[in-house]
């Protein structure tokens, strides 16, 4: 049965699979190394292309930490609506975690 990955054990690209993943590098090619923008754009192609761990903790760890780099590179708008949701998930695990103390101490007194 063929696996999700599209890389053999020994790292070679199976035939038909994506070229781009195999070498990011192509990618910029003709643009200037030094300039910010191209940076920036490599930058964004790392993230883009980085395979991480699905499915285990580190990989949910690994989307936390881009979403908090994120929140961080925005502003206006954007900026606002991340800061909502994270203020919203803290409320929700303050009431769970208060809400759990609670059951605990009426259990035993």
């Amino acid at each position: 049965m063929p696996g999700r990955d599209p890389f053999d054990s020994d790292g070679a690209l199976p035939p038909g699979a994506d070229r781009r993943r195999a070498d990011p590098d192509e990618e910029l090619i003709g643009l200037d190394p030094d300039d910010p923008e191209t940076r920036a754009f490599a930058a964004h192609l790392g993230r883009m292309q980085r395979d991480r761990p699905t499915f285990t903790v580190e990989g949910y760890l690994d989307g936390v930490s881009d979403f908090a780099d994120s929140a961080n590179r925005a502003r206006g708008l954007h900026r606002l609506v991340a800061v909502v949701l994270v203020a919203a998930l803290l409320a929700v695990a303050v009431y769970l975690v208060l809400d759990a103390v609670g059951f605990v101490l009426t259990t035993w007194f």
